[in-house]
Parts: C-alpha cells; structure tokens; sequence
C-alpha cells in the first residue's frame, strides 16, 4: 500500500474533525476525496502529509509512519495546499530552483524537467506575480513533484480556474497518476468522473462511501422519474409497500422516485400502474451518477 490512513480522529475544540477514519490507497490509484465544505478532508490530507498531528490512529507513507519516521515519510510525498503556496515576487524558475535545493538534488536538470512536463516553458521566464491563475496552479504541482514522489496529494488543485485551465490541470493530473499515486479533494463531481480511479465520499468526519463509482451506485441503489396525468395516482403508488421507495415531487406532475434497492422500478410501477388503472405518462430510470450519490450520501436524498 502507498498510503494506510489508520483510526484517524482529530478534534478542533467541540468539533470532531474526523471521527476514527480508515483508508488504504494502492500503488498508482488516482482517489478523489469528495465532500462538503466542513466534511473534514483538508484535515484529512494535512494529517496524511505530517502537517497537522492527530488526536489518534496514525499514518503509514510506503511503510514508513509519518510520526515516528517523519522525514523519511514527507519525502515520498508531493503536497499542494488549498492556498498555493507561492512567492509571487520571485520567478518561476527561480522559485521552483530554491524548492530543488530544498530536497537537495540537482537544481538545473530536475527544473528544467518539471518546467517540461507542468507545461511551464512558455512561462518560466516570468515572476509568478504576473501568471494567470491556471499557471499558478501549475506552478504549486511543479513543486509538488520536483522531489519525484511517490505520492502526490493535492487539495482543490482547480477551485477558481476557467474551464479550459480545469481541463488542462486535469490532463496533467492525469499525467501524474500514469505513475504516482495521487490523491486529490475537490468539490467538483465532473472532476471524479473526468480523473479519478477511486472516489471517497466524506462528511462531517466520517466516511460515508469509499469505491469506484459504478459500485457505490449499485450500493446506494436505484430511481426514476415519473410524469402523472393526475396527481392522485402518485398518492396510489407511493402507497405501494413493494416500491420500498421515496418520492418526491420535482415539478408539475412529475416526481422523483428514489429506492434503497438497485433494481430498476420502472416495470414494477408500470405493472401497478395498468392493474390500479392509474395514468402514467412517463417512465425515466435516473442514472445514479456521482452527482446524484452524493446528494443521496450527504443530505438524505
């Protein structure tokens, strides 16, 4: 394993940050830490990075413990903050020149590689001051991997870009994860289907799902849409004990259907529909995509 998260708790005064969390992350797997804003994943990754000390439990960097093994561990491990760590007054290739002293190794030629491979040439010239937003970012993953980890944990890597600098930091993390483990936080849904391999599911410490998305889909379970001629009908079905379903109203004769189950309720309502003579004017089976998942896990929908 790359990364073993073991019983982390952390506690700020009378909040519970993360309540005795457990995650283990393979060799090369890109993982989005998805939740709401509190739901405790930037503590989650400043824990795993030795940044921030946990209340309990402890955390395991390629078999080395990020407490008793602490340099060892943050060696192998590439860190982009929320808030980019830059100094906007030096250049780019002086700035991330200094990061290479840091780790100690051969400044010009590592440089000169990550400069290439962040796509950063057109702008290495430049103090950092003047980039765009999308090159600041791509400034902070530069020094993320200029130590060549072995795991690369970023948080929030495209909040306040435009799209064309999310999809362009998106091909670059997907570039990273060829042969890096990568984890990344993120608010954005498209962003777990565009990249990830893994998505974890957290909120207010705890985590709610942890797989790819196709199987936490089938585990949260099934819906449709209905459209009813007459709004009576819907009270008939949703007296239906079989549907082990929720309903809920989403427009002018419409509801949506929400079920424990995975099974696709469409012709099990038909079925009742025709024996009850109800009127049904459409049927929809709703993807449970990862938008919807999330809903389902983090408001009860």
């Amino acid at each position: 394993m790359s990364v073993r998260i073991l019983n982390i708790s952390k506690t700020y005064g009378r909040q519970k940050a993360l309540d005795d969390v457990t995650v283990e992350i393979g060799e090369g797997e890109i993982v989005g830490l998805l939740g709401p804003n509190g739901a405790g994943k930037s503590t989650l990754m400043k824990i795993t990075t030795g940044y921030l000390a946990a209340d309990a439990g402890h955390v395991e960097v390629c078999g080395y413990d990020i407490d008793t093994e602490p340099v060892r561990a943050r060696s192998l491990i590439g860190y982009l903050p929320e808030h980019n760590p830059l100094y906007p007054d030096m250049y780019v290739r002086e700035y991330l020149t200094m990061v290479a002293h840091l780790y100690k190794i051969n400044a010009p030629e590592a440089v000169a590689e990550i400069i290439e491979r962040t796509g950063l040439t057109p702008e290495s010239h430049k103090k950092i001051a003047s980039l765009s937003k999308g090159y600041r970012q791509r400034v902070g993953i530069a020094q993320a991997l200029i130590g060549n980890p072995k795991v690369v944990i970023l948080d929030e890597p495209t909040t306040g870009l435009d799209p064309n600098q999310i999809d362009e930091i998106r091909a670059l993390i997907r570039e990273i994860g060829r042969d890096k483990t990568v984890i990344l936080s993120t608010h954005l849904m498209q962003e777990v289907n565009a990249i990830c391999d893994r998505v974890i599911i957290i909120d207010k410490g705890h985590i709610l799902a942890d797989g790819k998305a196709a199987a936490i889909a089938d585990k949260v379970g099934g819906g449709m849409a209905v459209e009813v001629l007459f709004d009576k009908d819907i009270d008939v079905i949703s007296a239906e004990k079989q549907l082990n379903a929720t309903i809920t109203p989403i427009g002018e004769h419409e509801y949506r259907v929400e079920s424990s189950q995975s099974e696709d309720l469409r012709a099990k309502t038909f079925n009742y529909a025709v024996t009850n003579n109800l009127v049904i004017l459409s049927l929809l089976r709703t993807d449970n995509n990862i938008e919807s998942i999330f809903h389902k896990l983090t408001r009860g929908l």
